[in-house]
């Protein structure tokens, strides 16, 4: 975007996020930082809190430079006649959601140019060239209204930018001298999830080709380290070694060790989302949900769908099919 053109103050609206929201929104929070180097950005979440003022604040350090939540928009329609923020303005404001009633209420805070996909572009001081269709993706749809927005494509590049001391901290958890291959084998539901055996399976037929599987477990994994150990004796779980204790809890160690990964595996997850953030070459397995609407945004990737193999159930995904995949992106 041309410098005598960069807004200085920028504010986007969501209305809620959510973890894996949160991890979702992550390339477009990063491109947006990049369109937008100089300018302030301010986060609002109007239905409730941002997880990026909790769990996730790590992760948006040195993106986003305010965030404001449990701000109620859009609940009466007597919200018109006043600004939800009063007394601010922003240069750009990037409406996130697609509700009328809250586009026109959010139109009311002073602003030098308003993005809002609501309405097909109704309330938009910018519009898509010829007809638009809504891409199923949240994260496409994001990047939609912020290429309309700085009149370009904007994308980031390799991978989240971290804390060194996560970086060091994974260096002692997965040192030089292998080649690491991750395995996310949770989810958020079980029915996300391919079968555990599974990738036990899968992580003793990397070692036995002179790769080291690693097994990420998360905290609602961790009545799995048990059955994994017992199955996958070879495997490493650095989330739940003796020197992982010593490290700050934090999704930006999962990323760290994401990025000393050659390839991974993961469900449709929020691993899944953080190791996309350390944009490592991931396989991703889906079933009973879209990849076109969750899978994670990875310069380099795969897609296994359990439709392939004649179901939506994970457990139809062979383990053949999924080191076949994966050693095409070694």
């Amino acid at each position: 975007m041309p410098e005598s053109k960069q807004p200085s103050s920028v504010l986007v609206y969501v209305g809620l996020d959510l973890v894996g929201d949160g991890l979702m929104k992550l390339p477009f929070i990063r491109a947006l930082r990049l369109a937008y180097p100089n300018a302030r950005i301010t986060w609002l979440a109007g239905k409730g809190k941002s997880v990026f003022s909790s769990l996730l604040a790590p992760t948006v350090k040195g993106l986003i430079d305010e965030i404001i939540d449990e701000t109620p928009v859009g609940n009466r329609w007597t919200e018109l006649f006043s600004s939800p923020l009063p007394g601010r303005r922003f240069d750009l404001i990037i409406d996130s959601q697609r509700r009328l009633l809250t586009t026109a209420i959010l139109k009311r805070i002073d602003h030098g140019t308003f993005i809002s996909g609501a309405g097909n572009f109704l309330f938009s001081d910018k519009k898509p060239a010829g007809a638009y269709r809504k891409p199923k993706s949240m994260v496409a749809a994001l990047f939609d209204l912020l290429d309309l927005a700085a009149d370009e494509k904007v994308r980031p590049l390799g991978g989240l930018s971290i804390d060194p001391k996560f970086a060091e901290g994974a260096k002692i958890l997965l040192p030089d001298g292998a080649t690491y291959i991750g395995l996310s084998p949770g989810a958020g539901g079980k029915h996300k999830c391919w079968p555990l055996e599974k990738f036990c399976l899968l992580a003793e037929r990397l070692a036995d080709k002179e790769l080291a599987p690693v097994i990420l477990l998360g905290p609602a994994e961790a009545d799995w380290e048990e059955d994994v150990r017992h199955l996958s004796p070879r495997a490493l779980l650095p989330l739940q070694d003796e020197k992982a204790k010593t490290f700050e809890k934090s999704p930006l160690l999962t990323i760290a060790l994401g990025e000393r990964l050659t390839a991974a595996v993961a469900n449709d997850s929020g691993t899944g989302h953080m190791l996309a953030a350390a944009d490592v070459p991931l396989l991703s397995l889906f079933g009973p949900t879209p990849p076109e609407k969750f899978a994670p945004f990875i310069s380099r990737g795969k897609i296994i769908e359990a439709q392939t193999f004649g179901g939506e159930e994970m457990s139809v995904i062979p383990v053949d099919a999924v080191l076949e995949a994966l050693e095409d992106l070694l």
